[in-house]
């Protein structure tokens, strides 16, 4: 079976162990079949405004197997990589789970005008208004740094919609201010050594839907990804894709087939 070549599997979550507020079949039992043969596990998001603990329950609620200290989300290691580097106080545009993230790491919110901030933290926030645009720019124009949670200029809804992400947030930013962000988020190094990490080392296989995340993020680190046909990416998407997968398989199940 494909799993017997690896150690560690680091799971994307909406498109490849639910897709909505529904379970897709067969992904519990293949995440228990994975911690029976004593596979280490991780759930890698770039959505930061969710703690790893509502991410646990919302896997557990759909009956799947999962604990808070084997999520890592974008938040997380954004917080992370501002604790190594020593940063004090951030202004943050940003919901529940960056925010929490960061005070956990140390580093002090600083909410109003944020005059004392060091760094400008964005993530996703269904509260960003325009005073928080300007707040945020401002602070740049001051000498304060930018990092980005993630990039991800949209996210899918019902009926093949999109609502904007935390990347049309930091646009906005960037193009304000003429400032690039860091971005900590898939595709990007980070997160991924983060979730192999949590995961418990070895050789990792990272599993998605998202060719320009999930799929694109492994290639860039040489490690083997495998493509589930389950979440947003066809068939025909990759005939085009310049991101090409270990595996693609129809059902997340195949991971523990036997060959």
């Amino acid at each position: 079976m494909i799993a017997d070549r690896y150690d560690a599997f680091l799971f994307d979550l909406d498109g490849v162990l639910y897709r909505g507020a529904e379970p897709i079949e067969g992904a519990a039992e293949t995440l228990a079949t994975l911690r029976r043969l004593g596979k280490g596990l991780a759930f890698v998001t770039n959505n930061s405004s969710r703690t790893p603990e509502a991410i646990a329950a919302h896997l557990i609620g759909l009956g799947i197997d999962a604990r808070a200290n084997e999520v890592e989300t974008s938040a997380l290691t954004t917080a992370q990589l501002l604790h190594g580097r020593a940063v004090v106080s951030a202004y943050v545009v940003g919901e529940d789970g960056l925010r929490t993230a960061l005070a956990a790491a140390g580093v002090t919110v600083v909410d109003g005008s944020g005059a004392d901030a060091e760094t400008v933290v964005v993530g996703w926030d269904r509260g960003f208004d325009y005073a928080a645009l300007a707040t945020a720019c401002v602070l740049i124009q001051r000498g304060a740094s930018l990092v980005a949670s993630n990039a991800d200029a949209s996210y899918p809804v019902a009926d093949g919609l999109v609502l904007p992400g935390a990347g049309a947030i930091l646009a906005a930013i960037q193009t304000a201010t003429g400032v690039n962000a860091e971005v900590v988020g898939k595709p990007n190094a980070p997160i991924f050594r983060a979730a192999l990490h949590r995961a418990g080392g070895g050789r990792p296989l990272v599993i998605g839907d998202r060719l320009d995340t999930d799929i694109e993020g492994a290639q860039r680190l040489g490690w083997d990804s495998l493509l589930v046909l389950t979440g947003i990416t066809t068939g025909a998407d990759l005939q085009t894709a310049t991101s090409k997968p270990t595996y693609v398989v129809e059902h997340l199940d195949r991971l523990v087939d036997q060959d």
